[in-house]
């Protein structure tokens, strides 16, 4: 991929690729800030923020701009973060390119598909990187289910069960649960559990979702429940924001035994506490999953710890990708597919029927 001029060679040196993030939300400051800065030949150099005072206590080395626009401007910023509400992700990703800058979007990718397919061209016709912050590839139990199909340990897999449940009984007054476009949990957590079971077992036959809103006063969905129909395999993806007591984040059945796995990935809770990325403990999983194996001797159940997860990995992968070392670890025409079957999964709710794509 061709690089902006800025990525010369400075003084025989290559330097760092310079960043600039949209925004200072909870999204740059729990995830893409921490991340940007803990991975070499990255730097974080500017953030667009209408709260200057609270950028400079957090990160008094960043510059702060006023705009969006005025941060594409910078001729010094060759990748561009996106991590704003979902609505403003296509105008924002499309200002960036057209400035000529690398641009990362947080998922979803768009609202609708239409637009997540103009910024693929333009990024095409631009010769600029464009990626979508699909990091939960990079969670510990997910790289472990990965690992245990890519084996065949559990023999042909017949069902997958993905949850994502917290328990959040408080309505908040912020964006993602006002519902307006782009809103609820089907577009929070809904591209996630998507992405991980498109990369598990590609595209499904058909999806069917049922949406609820089970909280007082919830102004959008804050329950969903998917079945994805392939020929010998169900897979189930559910998330809810009113579960005191969460059952496992992953159940996998197959031929040969099964795997279970409870507790949310560790990262993004090391995230909000303030940990730096990449420290002795990074990703290693405090609660190891299960594994029931069918044997001579009948069933036997032993802990399996799996993979370490490590969101740094997205970024080091970008910063490959842009420099012509590496592929994109998540590229955008990936992240359309999703943005494809949670369309379908809208229309299956609204017709209450089994959706699939047009051949």
């Amino acid at each position: 991929m061709e690089t902006n001029s800025s990525l010369a060679r400075d003084g025989g040196a290559e330097r760092a690729l310079k960043v600039g993030i949209v925004g200072y939300g909870y999204a740059t400051a729990t995830f893409h800030a921490p991340l940007v800065r803990s991975v070499p030949g990255l730097e974080l150099v500017a953030l667009a923020s209408s709260d200057a005072a609270k950028v400079r206590a957090a990160l008094p080395q960043v510059d702060v701009c006023d705009t969006p626009q005025a941060l594409f401007a910078r001729p010094d910023i060759d990748l561009v973060v996106i991590p704003t509400p979902n609505a403003s992700h296509y105008p924002l990703a499309l200002a960036a390119l057209a400035a000529g800058k690398h641009v990362v979007v947080d998922k979803p990718f768009t609202i609708d598909v239409a637009e997540a397919a103009d910024l693929i061209a333009r990024a095409e016709a631009g010769g600029r990187l464009l990626s979508v912050f699909h990091n939960r590839r990079w969670d510990a139990d997910f790289l472990t289910v990965r690992q245990l199909l890519a084996a065949g340990t559990l023999g042909r897999v017949t069902q997958l069960e993905s949850h994502f449940d917290r328990f959040r009984p408080q309505v908040q007054t912020r964006w993602r649960e006002s519902g307006v476009p782009g809103s609820g949990l089907w577009y929070d957590l809904g591209p996630h559990l998507l992405d991980q079971a498109l990369q598990l077992f590609g595209a499904p036959q058909t999806i069917t979702l049922d949406l609820m809103r089970q909280r007082d006063g919830a102004a959008t969905d804050d329950w969903f429940h998917a079945v994805l129909r392939y020929d010998n395999l169900r897979v189930i993806l559910h998330a809810s924001a009113l579960t005191a007591q969460p059952g496992p984040r992953f159940v996998v059945h197959g031929t040969a035994g099964s795997y279970v796995k409870l507790g949310l990935d560790a990262q993004e809770d090391a995230l909000k506490a303030g940990l730096a990325p990449g420290g002795a403990q990074w990703g290693i999983d405090p609660q190891p999953g299960t594994l029931t194996m069918a044997g001579a001797d009948g069933l036997a159940v032993r802990g399996h710890a799996g993979v370490d997860g490590d969101y740094r990995r997205y970024y080091a992968g970008v910063r490959d990708a842009i420099l012509g070392v590496g592929a994109n670890p998540v590229p955008a025409a990936e992240a359309l597919q999703v943005m494809r079957w949670l369309a379908c999964g809208q229309q299956s709710w609204r017709e209450s029927r089994a959706v699939g794509l047009a051949p």
